[in-house]
């Protein structure tokens, strides 16, 4: 696969500038999409520094401290959807998006891809799937059950949260392979990999993502039960 060279990257501004435009004009917020766009570059421009070195290690405790690290970040994040985040939500969340995403790893680890040693270069990338969406979809359900709670019970209030948590997940499953090709699937085949099994990855990983983030949800949700009581 070729190299993308700096300035083709930079051509990939102008939409960017486009939404930073609108999102200015209709939000009133200048920074934000600047400053996402600039946080992205720089994380990604440092994790593959970062994952170069991981991939050329086998140690299973670094591992286990990015994958840590992850569910801790991705917990963070999305305690932003709180209007009053408090430590107690962080842990709710920190404890949905790990159950309920670590489940999910180790099953496609060890029964799916039947993975019998630790590899890096498979089982970061995958975690980072795997905890990246369950934080979207807690992150929508947090946000929803808030704004539900006040004014619902908490069936109505769950319901409500649970089912636009899952309407990202849903509409990818119903689109795929007739309107969106998805990036893992797409770059196997750019890569030279046989559509056809790359299309077997790719049903692990739809599978995958919708497990982890309906489970993470699902626990949140139960948990937050609790916590109104």
């Amino acid at each position: 696969m070729q190299t993308i060279p700096i300035i083709n990257l930079l051509y990939m501004l102008l939409p960017v500038a486009i939404v930073g435009y609108f999102y200015y004009s209709w939000i009133g917020n200048a920074k934000e999409v600047a400053y996402a766009t600039l946080r992205m570059v720089t994380q990604l421009l440092l994790i593959g520094y970062v994952l170069s070195f991981i991939f050329e290690s086998d140690s299973i405790g670094l591992g286990l401290f990015i994958v840590l690290f992850m569910i801790m970040v991705s917990s963070l994040i999305a305690l932003r959807n709180f209007k009053n985040g408090s430590l107690g939500h962080y842990g709710v969340l920190f404890a949905s998006i790990a159950i309920g995403g670590t489940f999910n790893l180790i099953i496609v680890l060890t029964m799916a891809l039947d993975l019998a040693l630790y590899r890096p270069e498979i089982v970061i990338p995958l975690a980072g799937m795997i905890y990246a969406n369950a934080m979207n979809a807690v992150a929508l359900a947090a946000e929803r059950f808030e704004n539900e709670i006040t004014d619902h019970t908490y069936e109505s209030a769950r319901r409500n949260s649970f089912k636009a948590s899952m309407i990202p997940q849903i509409n990818a499953l119903l689109a795929v392979g007739l309107v969106s090709l998805p990036g893992m699937m797409t770059g196997q085949i750019l890569s030279g990999v046989d559509p056809l099994i790359a299309v077997r990855y790719q049903i692990v990983v739809m599978a995958m993502v919708l497990g982890s983030s309906g489970i993470s949800t699902v626990l949140f949700l139960r948990w937050q039960k609790k916590r109104e009581m």
